[in-house]
């Protein structure tokens, strides 16, 4: 997920460097210690979409089929403690119709920090200090957003201290934002800021616990109930792991704060079990899926209880973008098996409701629908979706993602209409 984790370290030995170009992952920077060495790496991702409604279709004309294309190309550099790492991306969205921040980034940095790993004590603390990436969990709410064209970087202060089962992590973050105007235009300021403090510890065995408090702020903020100076406390919490054929993740998150005159009352949880029957030879996993986000039930009583979603990973529902992570009700379940070893099928029909008629239907990331807020029923929809995911080698990997959304009354009552959406992807990584 992020090439800044990688250690080539092991290709001091020349007996290991059998493919081609490895000499390039590892460049021998000192005769005497072969942890300094400089090693280079790139990616390619180029996925062609069509979706023939997006939005529903509440805004009429936006039927699309495109190509995003992501390029990217890094340096890592280690000196015993320390790692300098710089990555460059350029990604284009040729024939895209309708372009957002996300789609389009001709050059630019997309990492550039330095950090340092030191003992200290008992445990080992890890410093960075830069540009960087970084995701919590299974990114419902912190994510790197790798469905989109650019990703989410962040120029941050990073601090976590290791010791045994625990770990302690304490970040400063302004989220990057993206422009597309000319070359190494992003950037970010204090209007947006992401800090807080996180906790994680295994339990029973290797079952992942974690809790964090954050705070998020955006002097632009702007919801349907209320508009100007967002100050949102965010505290979660989250317990996953597996026990023989059962695996699960479940975490919890509340809001409180205000924005502008209104104060904050929101929470979500999600919640992701499965059953695998490893004896089999496809190894079928059933899974289910549950969601909940909170919604605005009133918009004149001076409490904002729409949940905002932060940073949210768009394929943790699907790729079509349909509905997000605000004023919901999800249950999915679902298929996974995997006829070889390199290839995996899923298949899941999803049901979703709203939690309140007082607000809005939500698009990914958490944009309203035109014409549903206080409006119309409940239920929004449901949607079925196929993916294939196929790993052809250690450096190429392939997918596509089928999505029909079929719209409920209320949706339909607002001018939109059925959803669909394809996704064909190539991505190689060197």
């Amino acid at each position: 997920m992020n090439r800044w984790q990688e250690d080539w370290s092991a290709l001091a030995d020349p007996a290991l460097r059998t493919r081609p170009f490895d000499g390039f992952k590892y460049i021998a920077l000192s005769a005497d210690d072969p942890k300094t060495y400089l090693s280079l790496g790139g990616g390619l991702r180029e996925r062609f979409e069509t979706n023939d409604a997006p939005g529903f279709n509440t805004t009429p004309g936006r039927a699309d089929s495109y190509v995003i294309s992501r390029l990217e190309a890094h340096a890592d550099l280690r000196a015993g403690p320390v790692q300098i790492f710089l990555q460059l991306q350029s990604d284009f969205a040729p024939g895209k119709k309708t372009k957002t921040l996300v789609d389009s980034d001709r050059l630019d940095l997309e990492q550039g920090f330095v950090a340092i790993t030191e003992p200290v004590g008992s445990g080992t603390l890890k410093l960075r200090l830069g540009r960087q990436q970084f995701a919590f969990d299974l990114q419902r709410f912190v994510s790197v957003r790798d469905g989109p064209n650019v990703r989410q970087s962040f120029d941050a202060a990073w601090a976590d201290y290791e010791i045994g089962p625990w770990r302690l992590i304490a970040y400063y973050t302004q989220p990057v934002i993206n422009r597309d105007d000319h070359p190494f235009d992003d950037s970010s300021s204090g209007r947006n800021r992401f800090y807080g403090i996180r906790l994680e510890r295994h339990v029973l065995g290797t079952n992942e616990l974690s809790a964090y408090w954050s705070r998020f702020t955006n002097d632009l903020a702007s919801f349907p109930a209320a508009t100007g100076l967002e100050r949102r406390d965010v505290w979660d919490i989250r317990f996953a792991g597996r026990r023989g054929p059962v695996d699960w993740d479940t975490e919890a998150m509340a809001q409180t704060g205000h924005v502008g005159a209104y104060r904050v009352r929101a929470w979500a949880m999600g919640s992701k079990i499965g059953y695998s029957f490893l004896a089999n030879a496809l190894k079928p996993r059933l899974g289910m899926q549950v969601d909940l986000a909170s919604g605005d039930r009133n918009r004149a009583d001076g409490t904002l209880g729409t949940f905002n979603p932060l940073f949210p990973n768009g394929a943790y529902l699907n790729l079509g973008g349909y509905t997000g992570y605000a004023n919901f009700v999800h249950v999915k379940p679902s298929v996974t098996v995997n006829p070889t070893p390199r290839l995996t099928m899923m298949g899941a029909i999803a049901a979703e409701w709203r939690m309140t008629t007082g607000d809005a239907i939500y698009t990914q990331p958490n944009v309203p629908v035109p014409r549903t807020i206080g409006t119309g029923h409940l239920w929004t929809g449901a949607y079925a979706q196929f993916r294939i995911d196929w790993k052809a080698s250690a450096n190429l990997s392939g997918a596509l993602e089928v999505v029909h959304f079929d719209s409920g009354e209320t949706i339909r009552a607002a001018g939109g209409r059925d959803s669909n959406y394809l996704g064909i992807e190539l991505k190689f990584g060197w």
